[in-house]
């Protein structure tokens, strides 16, 4: 890993025309090594901004002739930080429950084996890698699950591009997070600028880390378990994916992360269904937050903070089966 410190280019600044090289990824082999097969072999996508990943749960049989309503493409979105794998244990329980189901998981730029483009991290770049990916899948559309950074990605591209969502399930979803909460200095961070870059970096990873990444001195055998320990991925990537810091400050600033009430409501105004889950305790999101947006079919799991999405797998994956199955 390079030590030099990468910063993306902002929104809105001169892009040069000849574009920068994408930093690459990891190895898929790297990768296993660590954290084992937890996810199928993953496969990647071309693009003019880098290379991606994906994996694919496909179905365990077929529809019966003559079905309806049923779900047979499902794609899952994650949040910043934690790749893919994060959602492995919540999508296997999903295709368990809907063996006609085609289960597709995504690393999104700058996270698990898939590059960092050197260009703004803006909402637009992640929907051009959703619909992208769409198209080499074949699909029309899609039952769309995003959490964190992944619900809020995933309710502005259903703003964007309303005939790919089929429904949605946006789980502790970020986005409704707003930068006028935050003090000036905090302010100076997102902002960025010379001399700021080191301190900003360091304010945004404890922010999302809510303290110091630690790393459970058991992750090894809890992964040999079949577990997914997600502080162990995340300082993977840090230490293994050149350009995964990059990108995690560039999606918080840029991504999706901060202020995007206005295209949460345009998401609950499109006729879309959805469902939203919520952890009892989260402090990214709330029952209000989404009330205020128009969104008012939301469940909470008791006891249980942002991380609801894989400490609570069963429950998650009961709601999401009963959202589904009322479509």
């Amino acid at each position: 890993m390079s030590s030099t410190m990468i910063v993306l280019p902002r929104p809105g600044t001169a892009q040069s025309s000849h574009p920068l090289q994408p930093i690459r990824a990891p190895s898929e082999a790297a990768f296993v090594a660590t954290f084992g097969q937890l996810l199928p072999q993953a496969s990647y996508l071309q693009t003019p901004h880098g290379r991606a990943a994906y994996y694919e749960i496909p179905a365990s049989s077929p529809a019966p002739p003559g079905t309806t309503n049923t779900i047979s493409r499902v794609l899952f979105v994650h949040g910043v930080q934690t790749c893919a794998i994060g959602l492995q244990p919540l999508a296997s329980a999903l295709s368990s429950r809907f063996p006609h189901a085609q289960c597709v998981l995504v690393d999104l730029w700058g996270h698990g084996l898939t590059d960092t483009p050197i260009i703004p991290h803006e909402p637009t770049l992640f929907h051009g890698l959703l619909e992208a990916l769409m198209v080499q899948l074949g699909w029309d559309d899609a039952h769309l699950i995003g959490y964190s950074f992944g619900g809020s990605t995933t309710a502005t591209f259903a703003v964007a591009h309303p005939e790919r969502v089929a429904s949605m399930v946006l789980v502790a979803p970020a986005g409704l997070l707003h930068a006028s909460d935050y003090t000036d200095v905090q302010n100076s961070y997102l902002r960025g600028g010379e001399g700021l870059e080191e301190k900003a970096r360091a304010w945004i990873l404890e922010f999302l880390e809510g303290g110091q990444l630690v790393v459970p001195s058991d992750w090894k055998e809890r992964v040999a378990k079949g577990e997914v320990v997600a502080e162990a991925v995340r300082e993977w990537e840090m230490n293994e994916h050149e350009g995964h810091a990059a990108s995690v400050i560039a999606v918080f600033r840029d991504g999706g992360v901060l202020d995007k009430d206005a295209e949460f409501a345009q998401a609950a105004e499109s006729g879309i269904s959805n469902l939203s889950i919520l952890g009892e305790l989260d402090d990214v999101c709330s029952v209000e937050k989404l009330e205020n947006v128009g969104i008012d079919n939301i469940s909470v799991v008791p006891q249980v903070g942002h991380g609801v999405v894989r400490e609570r797998v069963p429950e998650v994956a009961s709601l999401i089966e009963n959202f589904w199955k009322g479509l």
